[in-house]
C-alpha cells in the first residue's frame, strides 16, 4: 500500500457459527483499521488506511468470537501490509 491508500476489507459470514468482531491493527502509525460494520448476514466491511508518509509493516488481525459469548474473541487471521513510501526526485 502507499501512504494515504484506503483499502476495503470484507469478511463474509462463516460457517463455525462464530461471528466477525473486530479488525485490530499491530502498527496503526501505518494501517489503522476505521469504519467498521456487521451486516445482518454475519458480513463484516472494515476500512484500513495508511494515515502517515512513512514506510512500515503492520500485522491486521480480525477477531471472531461465538455470539453468546462476552468478550471481543479471539484472533480467526492475520495478514501483513507493508505500507511503501511514495519514491522522491532528487
Amino acid at each position: 500500500m502507499r501512504p494515504g491508500t484506503v483499502v476495503s476489507l470484507v469478511l463474509r459470514p462463516r460457517t463455525d457459527g462464530k461471528r466477525w468482531t473486530a479488525v485490530r491493527s499491530s502498527a496503526p502509525a501505518f494501517v489503522l483499521p476505521s469504519g467498521w460494520q456487521l451486516d445482518a448476514d454475519g458480513t463484516a466491511r472494515a476500512s484500513l488506511r495508511c494515515p502517515g508518509t512513512r514506510g512500515g509493516a503492520a500485522d491486521i488481525s480480525a477477531l471472531a468470537k461465538e455470539p453468546d459469548l462476552a468478550g471481543t474473541g479471539g484472533v480467526a487471521f492475520t495478514f501483513r501490509v507493508t505500507v511503501v513510501p511514495h519514491t522522491t526526485a532528487g
